[in-house]
C-alpha cells in the first residue's frame, strides 16, 4: 500500500535567494521573550541556526478533542524558524512528524519569511492519552490544531501568513484552509492527492500509461514477476537483512507477505520517486539475486512492511482507511503469482488493537466541493509522472485567485522551481503577492539556501522512511 511522502521534497529545494525583508537586529534579542508570552507554549530548547535566523523546538498545549475542550489536553510538537517579526510567516506541516532541523519549505524561501512547523496529531510524541482514535484523529481535529497554533502565533507575527505542505502535508494544508478559510492569506499545497470517492479510482489507468516509454513500463512489470517467481531466493536475502536489523512482521502477518506487497508497490514507487532516466537501472529478469535485491532497496525495500518501519506511520494508514482513501493495488498482471490477493490496502497496516470505524464517505467530497465552489488563493503544484497526481485537486466555478501547475515529467518531489520558466515566474509572483511582497527581482535558480542551511534547503518532511 503506497504511503504518501517522506524523503523526497515536494515543497522545497528551489528558487533564487529572494531577499524580501532584511533581518531585524532587534528580533534576535526579543523572540525568546515573545515566545514565553504565548499561553500554552513551552520552549523545549533553542538549536543552532544559520546567521540571521533563530530556531526553536517547542510544544504547544492542544485539546485532545477540540469539540470537547474540557476532555483533556496533549502536548503537540512544533518548531519555529524565526527571521523577523515583520516578515511573512509560513505554517508548514508534513502531515507526519515534525523535523527538528532548521530547514525551509519552498514558500518560506520565496518570501524569505519565518516558518512555524507542526507535527500532525497522533504521530509520536504528539499523541493524546488516553487514545481515542475515532474521535481524535480526523482531518477536522488536525485542522483545528493548526488553527489554534496560527491564531496564537499571530500575537507575535501580525503580518501575512501562508500555509503549505507536501503530499499528505499538502492535503493537510488544504483541509486547514477549508475549515478555517480566513486564517491565512494563501495556501500552497504540493503534490496533494484528492481521492474524492474512494471506491472510484483512476490510479491504475494512470499507471498503465505513465511516462513516455512503454518499454520502461514493461521492464518494471517483468522484474516484478521475476521477483515473485524467485521470492524464496530474494526472501532469504531479505531475512538476513531483517535479522541484522531486528525486524519483525506481526502487523502484516509475515515477512513473505511484506515481500509480496512491496513487490506490488514497487511499480508505483518507481514513478513516485524516480525519473524516466532511471528506467535504464531496472534489472532484467534472471539478473543475480543480489542485484535485484539492491534495486528493490533503492525503489521499494522488500522489508518495507516490518513492524519497525510501519509503526511510526500507523496514524496515516488509519486515516487512509477511515477518511482519506487510498489507491487500489496495481496488480492485475501479477494475480497468478500472488499468495495474498487483496492484502495491499490500508487496513492491513493497522494493528488489530486499533479499531477501524466505518469509512467516512463525506469527508473528501466536502473538501473537494469547497475547493471548487469557494476555494480562494490556492496554488497547487503537481508532477506529470507522479502517480499521486492521478486524482488531483481541481479548481471549479467558484475558485478565485487560484491556480494549478504541473512539472513536465515531474515526480513526487515536484516544486515551483522545476516548472517551465514562465509558470515558475508566475507562481512565484503569486506567492509573493499573497505575502504582501513585490515580485522577485532575481531569476529562478535551483540553489536558494543561504549560508548555513543545507544545500537546496533539505525537506522539512524528512522522517527517515523513504516510501510515502
Amino acid at each position: 500500500m503506497r504511503r504518501l511522502f517522506t524523503a523526497c521534497s515536494a515543497a522545497v529545494l528551489a528558487l533564487a535567494a529572494l531577499t524580501g525583508l532584511a533581518p531585524s537586529a532587534g528580533a534576535a534579542t526579543d523572540i525568546e521573550a515573545a515566545l514565553r508570552g504565548i499561553p500554552g507554549l513551552t520552549i523545549v530548547k533553542e538549536d543552532p541556526a544559520p546567521a540571521g535566523f533563530r530556531f526553536f523546538e517547542l510544544t504547544f498545549t492542544q485539546p485532545a478533542d477540540h469539540r470537547h475542550p474540557g476532555a483533556g489536553t496533549f502536548q503537540q510538537r512544533f518548531t519555529l524558524l524565526h527571521r523577523d517579526f515583520a516578515a511573512p510567516t509560513v505554517a508548514f506541516t508534513s502531515g507526519y512528524n515534525v523535523s527538528t532541523a532548521p530547514n525551509r519549505s519552498e514558500p518560506t524561501q520565496i518570501v524569505n519569511g519565518n516558518q512555524l512547523s507542526m507535527e500532525y496529531r497522533y504521530f509520536t510524541p504528539s499523541r493524546p492519552q488516553p487514545e481515542n482514535w475515532a474521535q481524535q484523529l480526523t482531518i477536522w481535529q488536525a485542522a483545528a490544531d493548526e488553527h489554534s497554533a496560527v491564531q496564537a502565533f499571530k500575537a507575535i507575527y501580525p503580518g501575512k501568513w501562508l500555509a503549505t505542505g507536501g503530499s499528505k502535508g499538502g492535503m493537510t494544508a488544504t483541509y486547514f484552509r477549508r475549515f478555517f478559510p480566513d486564517d491565512v492569506d494563501g495556501t500552497v499545497p504540493y503534490v496533494a492527492p484528492n481521492d474524492v470517492i474512494d471506491p472510484i479510482d483512476v490510479y491504475n489507468k494512470f499507471l498503465s500509461r505513465v511516462g513516455n516509454d512503454p518499454g520502461c513500463r514493461d521492464a518494471l512489470k517483468a522484474i516484478q514477476r521475476d521477483a515473485l517467481k524467485r521470492r524464496d531466493e530474494l526472501g532469504a536475502i531479505a531475512a538476513v537483512d531483517a535479522a541484522k536489523r531486528g525486524l519483525t512482521f506481526s502487523i502484516v502477518g509475515s515477512a513473505d507477505k511484506s515481500l509480496e506487497i512491496s513487490v506490488i508497490d514497487s511499480y508505483f514507487a518507481f514513478w513516485q520517486y524516480q525519473t524516466q532516466a532511471d528506467c535504464a537501472t531496472v534489472p532484467k529478469p534472471g539478473a543475480p539475486a543480489a542485484d535485484v535485491y539492491a534495486w528493490y532497496e533503492r525503489v521499494e525495500s522488500l522489508n518495507t512492511y516490518s513492524d519497525q518501519d510501519l509503526s511510526p506511520y500507523i496514524p496515516y494508514y488509519y486515516q487512509a482507511a477511515v477518511q482519506l482513501g487510498a489507491p487500489e493495488a496495481y496488480d492485475s498482471y501479477l494475480r497468478d503469482l500472488l499468495r495474498y490477493p487483496g492484502a495491499d490496502q490500508p487496513k492491513t497496516f493497522v494493528p488489530s488493537s486499533v479499531r477501524l470505524p466505518r469509512f467516512d464517505y463525506l469527508a473528501m467530497p466536502d473538501v473537494d466541493f469547497w475547493v471548487k465552489s469557494r476555494g480562494t488563493r490556492l496554488l497547487f503544484v503537481y508532477g506529470s509522472n507522479d502517480p499521486w497526481g492521478a486524482e488531483p485537486f481541481e479548481l471549479g466555478f467558484g475558485s478565485r485567485d487560484s491556480y494549478r501547475y504541473y512539472v513536465p515529467g515531474g515526480n513526487h518531489g515536484s516544486r515551483i522551481a522545476q516548472l517551465p520558466a514562465a509558470d515558475a515566474a508566475a507562481a512565484t509572483a503569486t506567492v509573493r503577492r499573497w505575502a504582501g511582497l513585490p515580485p522577485a527581482a532575481s531569476a529562478l535558480s535551483a540553489r536558494s539556501a543561504p549560508a548555513g542551511f543545507p544545500e537546496f534547503d533539505a525537506d522539512l518532511t524528512l522522517s527517515g522512511h523513504p516510501r510515502l
